[in-house]
C-alpha cells in the first residue's frame, strides 16, 4: 500500500487536532519524564505535548515515513521513529503513552492496550482516543459503493467494516484490573465543513484510503463520483450552505 498523504491529513487540520487536545486536558499526570506520541501523524498531536510538558522527553513513533517526515520537519528538536506500534515496547522510563486516532488500525488492538499499560510504571497513564464512526454515512456510503460496483471483487475485503469498536464496559472490563483510575467518555463532534465535497476530501486522508490504494487510476475516479453523489445526498447543506459532519469518537484515560 502506498504511504499515508500527510499533506491530504492536514487539510483539516485544526478539526483533526481538537480530539487531541480534549484528551491531552484530561490527563492527570503533572510532570511525565518521558511521553511517547503512538501514530503521532505529522506531529500535531506531538506539537501540543512538546508544549504542554517542555521538560519531557517526547517521542513520536508511527509506520509512515512520509507523515514522520512532515513531522520532523514540524518539531526538528524531538525524536520521530519509524515502528509499529504492535511490535513495539515502550522504553524504560516511559510514564505517559499517548495515542490518538490510531488504535483502531492496529489488529486485536484491546490486547495491545492491555500490553501497554502493562508496560508503564506505577502512577503511568495510557491516554487513546479512537474514532467510533463505522455507521456514519461517510463509512457506511463507501462500503456500500465497494460492494455494488465493477470494483465489488476486487474491494470484497476492504467493504467489510474494520472491526467494531468494543463497547464502554468492554474497554472498562479489559483495562479496569490493570489500573487505579480509567475514565471512558464518549464525544460527538459537528465538524463544520464547507460542503459535501469536503467530507470526502476528509475521508480520503483517512478511512476511504485502503479502497482507493487498491483501484487503477481510472477505476479510483469513477469510484470517487460514484461516492461523492451519494455523500453529497446523505450531508445536506445547512441554512447557510455548510455541511455538519458528524463524527463520534471514544476516549479512554487509564492511570496505572
Amino acid at each position: 500500500m502506498a504511504d499515508w498523504s500527510a499533506e491530504q491529513y492536514l487539510k483539516f487540520e485544526d478539526e483533526r487536532t481538537r480530539p487531541s487536545r480534549d484528551l491531552l486536558a484530561q490527563i492527570p499526570i503533572s510532570d511525565p519524564y518521558q511521553i511517547v506520541d503512538i501514530g503521532c501523524g505529522p506531529g500535531n498531536s506531538t506539537e501540543l505535548l512538546v508544549r504542554r510538558w517542555p521538560n519531557a522527553t517526547v517521542i513520536g513513533i508511527d509506520t509512515s515515513a512520509e507523515m514522520l517526515r512532515q513531522a520532523r520537519e514540524r518539531l526538528p528538536k524531538q525524536t520521530f521513529i519509524e515502528t509499529n506500534v504492535a511490535h513495539w515496547v515502550p522504553p524504560d522510563g516511559t510514564d505517559l503513552l499517548f495515542g490518538n486516532a490510531i488504535f483502531q488500525w492496529v489488529p486485536g488492538h484491546l490486547k495491545q492496550l492491555q500490553r501497554l499499560l502493562a508496560k508503564l510504571p506505577q502512577g503511568g497513564v495510557l491516554a487513546v482516543q479512537l474514532p467510533d464512526s463505522l455507521n456514519e454515512p461517510a463509512h457506511i456510503l463507501m462500503r456500500e459503493v465497494a460492494q455494488q460496483g465493477p470494483w465489488a471483487k476486487q474491494l470484497s475485503e476492504k467493504a467489510r467494516a474494520r472491526d467494531e469498536l468494543p463497547t464502554a464496559g468492554g474497554y472498562y472490563d479489559a483495562l479496569s484490573p490493570l489500573c487505579t483510575q480509567i475514565e471512558i467518555w464518549h464525544t460527538i463532534y459537528n465538524h463544520v465543513l464547507d460542503d459535501a465535497a469536503s467530507v470526502v476530501e476528509w475521508v480520503k486522508g483517512t478511512g476511504l484510503r485502503p479502497f482507493l490504494e487498491m483501484l487503477e487510476t481510472a477505476e479510483r475516479k469513477d469510484y470517487l463520483v460514484e461516492y461523492t453523489a451519494r455523500v453529497v445526498a446523505a450531508y445536506q447543506p445547512q441554512a447557510d450552505g455548510k455541511v455538519l459532519f458528524r463524527f463520534p469518537r471514544i476516549f479512554i484515560v487509564a492511570v496505572k
